[in-house]
């Protein structure tokens, strides 16, 4: 059994840190002394390495608690979730010691293109091949063809606007490599009927706790859910943006009509909220002490 302070010596985060971290019950101590000090063992050391490999990427305390706090997650899920992390970071980081390289060699061009015309091509041709016919039907009417409709799909995604909605998608999967992966290798129907009957079961949850504030621990339970699902779904490294822009879908006026005939009024903005609320930028200031090393 180890103490707070020796935690704290070997880890390098303060003793405040760790007991804040019990206070959240995300690192609850094993035992306690007749004194009331606190008391680590070795399985404790473990999760605590699990929440400071979490802490690297700037992980939101909820978020980590969500995730460790899942009964469907074991030890080993966790740490492959963890390597996947490390492994796009590494990547990323590749990616800039290389942009680097260019810049010290007089070759960066300094282009901010996130896809380029044949990638965008690739994404186009994956979209087709996948449409439904009821929306094959539609575009044939309204642009008198599919070449033509192919031609504006391509003419479009060059904008420089839409070049900066695909740099949110780059940020969200992790790397551009997985992004365009996953966007032209689409989940399956079966694989998004799973998900949407996922979504469902947690909304039903959730529209019972309508009546308790967007911070209760119980309806951040239920978003932390939402967002593994989505994170599960997508494929995408942090789910953060992809849930904010879920929460906004919510206040569109045809979403927000189509839930508000399901759940009642007021349901999708009570979701919105609670995306929002358990996402916020301020949950990253959640830090009481800097990590320095990782046990």
């Amino acid at each position: 059994m180890r103490t707070v302070k020796e935690i704290s010596e070997l880890t390098g985060i303060s003793v405040r840190t760790i007991h804040y971290y019990d206070e959240i019950g995300l690192l609850k101590p094993t035992d306690k002394t007749a004194a009331g000090y606190r008391l680590y063992d070795e399985r404790a050391l473990e999760i605590l390495q699990q929440i400071l490999f979490f802490r690297e990427f700037d992980m939101p305390l909820k978020k980590i608690k969500a995730v460790m706090d899942n009964p469907s997650l074991d030890r080993n899920q966790i740490l492959q979730m963890q390597r996947s992390m490390l492994v796009a970071e590494k990547k990323r980081m590749e990616r800039l010691i290389a942009s680097i390289d260019d810049i010290l060699k007089g070759e960066n061009k300094m282009d901010f293109e996130v896809f380029n015309k044949s990638e965008i091509e690739e994404m186009c041709q994956t979209t087709m091949n996948h449409m439904p016919d009821f929306l094959r039907e539609t575009i044939e009417k309204e642009f008198g063809g599919m070449e033509a409709w192919r031609n504006h799909y391509i003419e479009r995604a060059s904008k420089p606007d839409m070049q900066k909605g695909y740099q949110n998608l780059v940020e969200w999967y992790g790397d551009k490599e997985t992004a365009l992966k996953v966007m032209n290798n689409p989940p399956s129907p079966q694989a998004g009927k799973l998900c949407e009957f996922k979504i469902e079961q947690i909304l039903d949850k959730l529209i019972m706790l309508k009546d308790c504030p967007v911070n209760a621990p119980e309806v951040h339970e239920l978003i932390g859910e939402y967002g593994l699902v989505m994170k599960e779904f997508s494929k995408i490294k942090y789910e953060r943006g992809i849930m904010l822009s879920t929460a906004s879908s919510y206040r569109d006026e045809h979403f927000k009509n189509t839930l508000e005939q399901k759940y009642g009024e007021g349901a999708a903005e009570f979701f919105a909220q609670a995306i929002e609320e358990y996402y916020k930028e301020s949950e990253d200031n959640y830090e009481l002490g800097t990590v320095d090393r990782v046990l």
